[in-house]
């Protein structure tokens, strides 16, 4: 028969546990862990691993700090302690001579320093202390107003709540609201690379002439008597066609542009979308802002003015708009046909 020997049972009538610690653990120092620690290093001797606080204690024991077992303590004299490599570091070439750049640095500071006092040392005559002293004032005047003026006008600035474009009517019924990040987190079908349908009017050419414009060498702004086309989506007659057999969303650039920069939007809009079938039609309402170039729009302090002032957003809308059809058409190399006859 199998024999059975148990082992042997230490009795601790004073406490919990052994009361004697075996031979093979008697010298080994006990560091106290707890299951849920995360054990994510080897060692570390110096305790400054991470240096972003909010992982300094990622791998610290349930304990406490704990290590001060295997910590290092010296009570020997060290003068007798020797280095054994003397040599001189070599320090990288991008740090060699920043010391006689910066003593450089200092010592023309402290030159244009001396030369700055030696100058306000000069004995002045009387007229010349009393045209400093008359500019310095001056000068502390106009600080002193404009510096108030600015703080006011800073302070004074109402906040401008503007009105939406189409008054929202009690008699309707709210289908959905989408918010931006709800529509950032739409994922889009995998798109085919875009390809052109249909290539309609004429190009003309640059004159690479405007390239050497300067302050210097100016050109003044011409009146360009050109039609410039503003139709909608379901005005446009290439549209219409193209609406019959391919395509089921159609909108003009005007009105895709300003859906692309609809976050950066200061000024209200809105959109009419249509729906034919099984097709959209995204329109803009007739001479609405769509037609307007926007000015300072997205500032931080956007034009505030109404009414009929020339600094209105719509007047500064309207002058930008001017500029830049005709400025686009003055820019461009005009062709003139002449018929002529035998």
């Amino acid at each position: 028969m199998a024999h059975f020997n148990p082992p042997q049972i230490q009795d601790n009538p004073l406490g919990w546990g052994p009361c004697a610690i075996p031979d093979q653990f008697k010298d080994m120092p006990y560091q106290p862990f707890a299951k849920g620690d995360r054990l994510g290093k080897v060692s570390d001797w110096t305790g400054a691993t991470y240096q972003d606080k909010r992982y300094l204690g990622k791998y610290s024991s349930a304990f406490g700090g704990g290590g001060s077992q295997y910590a290092y303590y010296h009570d020997e004299d060290e003068n007798s302690f020797q280095l054994v490599d003397t040599a001189k570091v070599q320090k990288p070439v991008y740090q060699r001579g920043r010391r006689v750049f910066q003593q450089n640095k200092q010592r023309r500071e402290r030159e244009r320093r001396q030369q700055q006092a030696q100058a306000n040392m000069q004995v002045l005559s009387k007229t010349q202390k009393s045209r400093e002293r008359d500019r310095q004032r001056l000068l502390r005047k106009w600080q002193k107003q404009f510096g108030r003026q600015m703080q006011e006008n800073r302070s004074k600035a109402p906040i401008k709540n503007r009105d939406a474009s189409v008054q929202v009517r009690e008699s309707w019924d709210v289908v959905e609201e989408m918010d931006f990040p709800r529509l950032t987190k739409l994922s889009l079908p995998g798109m085919e690379d875009a390809s052109d349908l249909m290539k309609c009017g004429k190009m003309e050419y640059y004159d690479k002439t405007y390239d050497r414009v300067t302050t210097k060498n100016e050109k003044s702004l011409k009146r360009i008597n050109r039609i410039f086309h503003k139709v909608t989506t379901t005005d446009d007659p290439i549209i219409r066609q193209l609406a019959k057999s391919k395509g089921n969303v159609f909108a003009t650039d005007a009105i895709i542009s300003t859906l692309m920069c609809c976050t950066r939007s200061v000024y209200s809009w809105d959109i009419i979308v249509q729906r034919v079938g099984d097709k959209l039609f995204f329109d803009k309402r007739d001479d609405s802002e769509f037609d307007l170039l926007t000015v300072s729009e997205t500032a931080t302090e956007p034009p505030q003015d109404e009414g009929n002032s020339i600094n209105s957003p719509r007047n500064l809308a309207l002058e930008a708009t001017f500029i830049n059809h005709n400025f686009s058409q003055q820019t461009l190399k005009m062709i003139s046909h002449v018929e002529t006859r035998k």
